[in-house]
Formats: structure tokens, C-alpha cells, sequence
């Protein structure tokens, strides 16, 4: 497929796919006219990409990581070592605390709401 309908199929921008492409996130064949051309798998391997951004990866670690994963199903492969899953558990580590983080400030909106009851019963809501 080309990078239209990669972008299509996956939900991200064109521009996007290609700094996936030159961040060596992403690799695509070239056809002789020089467009850009992108196997099935890629749509799993940009969701993945999309999902590692999302977590607070950068693509340096992100680069390191996909190799270690099949685009398939996303779980490991032999690839994995020592370091890369040390540094791993070092950023889940930080997306616990940021979890615990969020849910403590979700716990005080959440008292500030009940405490200044439904907006549909004051004339200022």
C-alpha cells in the first residue's frame, strides 16, 4: 500500500509516517517511480508506534523496543536483552507514578465537585 493509505488505515498524517520512516521507526520498499510502498504489517507496527508515543517513549527508546516485538501480535521475541528490559521497567516505573499522580488529582476535582454539589442546582452552573 502506499503512504496514503497507510496514513488512512492507521489514522495518522502522511508527515507523520514519514518521520516514523526517518527516525528508522518505520521502513518502506521503494517502487521504480520512487513512491513509497508499506506491507499490511505496517498499519500494526504505526498503531504500536502510536501507542509507545502515547506511554512517553521517545523514539530513541521506541527504535530500540520495536525490534523486540512482532508486529502481529505485539509480544515479545528473542530479540529483548538485559539492558533494553531494564530501561523498560525503569519507564514503567515512571508511567506508575504518573498513573498514581493523575488518579490523586482526579480524587480532588472529584471532591471539589461534590463538595460544590450538581451545577444544575445552582443559578451560576
Amino acid at each position: 500500500m502506499r503512504i496514503g493509505e497507510l496514513a488512512r488505515r492507521s489514522g495518522v498524517s502522511e508527515r507523520s509516517l514519514r518521520y516514523y520512516e526517518q527516525q528508522g521507526l518505520l521502513r518502506a520498499e521503494r517502487t521504480p517511480g520512487g513512491h513509497r510502498e508499506y506491507g499490511d504489517w505496517a498499519v500494526d507496527r504505526v498503531v504500536r508506534i502510536q501507542a509507545l508515543y502515547a506511554a512517553g517513549l521517545n523514539s530513541k527508546k521506541i527504535a530500540q523496543l520495536l525490534p523486540c516485538m512482532r508486529d502481529v501480535d505485539g509480544g515479545p521475541n528473542e530479540y529483548a536483552t538485559r539492558r533494553l528490559v531494564s530501561e523498560l521497567m525503569a519507564e514503567r516505573d515512571r508511567i506508575d507514578r504518573l498513573i498514581a499522580e493523575l488518579a490523586l488529582s482526579r480524587g480532588v476535582l472529584n471532591e471539589v465537585i461534590d463538595a460544590a454539589g450538581s451545577p444544575l442546582d445552582t443559578e451560576d452552573g
